[in-house]
C-alpha cells in the first residue's frame, strides 16, 4: 500500500471521528470547528505533497 493511500485512509477516519465525535457537520457549527476541519484538510494536502515527493526520489 502506498503512502498516499495510507494518508487518505487516516484522513477519512479523522473525518468520520469529526462528524460523529465532534459534530463538525452539525447545523450549529462554530468557527473553531470549521477551522479545525480546514486544518485537517490542510494536513491532508501537506501529507500528500510530501508522500508524492518521496515516491519520486
Amino acid at each position: 500500500m502506498s503512502n498516499s493511500s495510507k494518508i487518505i485512509i487516516v484522513y477519512i477516519i479523522g473525518l468520520i471521528f469529526g462528524a460523529l465525535g465532534l459534530d463538525l457537520w452539525d447545523a450549529k457549527t462554530s468557527v473553531l470547528k470549521g477551522l479545525l476541519g480546514l486544518g485537517w484538510t490542510a494536513l491532508l494536502l501537506i501529507g500528500l505533497f510530501f508522500a508524492e515527493k518521496n515516491e519520486k526520489e
